[in-house]
């Protein structure tokens, strides 16, 4: 069984990992939203697997229902955000890159405190 790890707005779960890719599932608490970030090394393919979301890419925001995708390119700002009172968020996520570590996250606004625009 692969490990949950909790964040502030929600969880994921590594579901697949190999050269240049993984893949993950995160489910979004109803009313959370992920910070508006970028990454230096991925780019990120998204598919809303249930619920409802707000998805940010570049300067265009999107409703988006299940079965919605979305691509994210490398260095372009981004955030999933839950807009539902009382229903969780389950996206399905892709990173294809060189590096998928978690320390390449620049968070530009966050609503938990994690700021780390200087890094951008």
């Amino acid at each position: 069984m692969n490990q949950v790890v909790e964040r502030p707005w929600g969880t994921y779960e590594v579901l697949a990992t190999g050269d240049g890719y993984q893949v993950k599932r995160l489910v979004v608490k109803a009313g959370k939203r992920l910070s508006l970030q970028l990454h230096h090394h991925r780019s990120e393919d998204w598919v809303i697997a249930s619920g409802s979301a707000e998805i940010t890419i570049g300067d265009q925001i999107h409703t988006a229902k299940s079965g919605s995708r979305f691509h994210v390119p490398v260095e372009t700002q981004h955030r999933i955000a839950n807009p539902s009172t009382d229903t969780e968020l389950t996206v399905i996520e892709v990173q294809l890159g060189d590096y998928l570590g978690e320390d390449d996250i620049v968070r530009i606004q966050d609503d938990f405190g994690r700021h780390d625009a200087a890094k951008a």
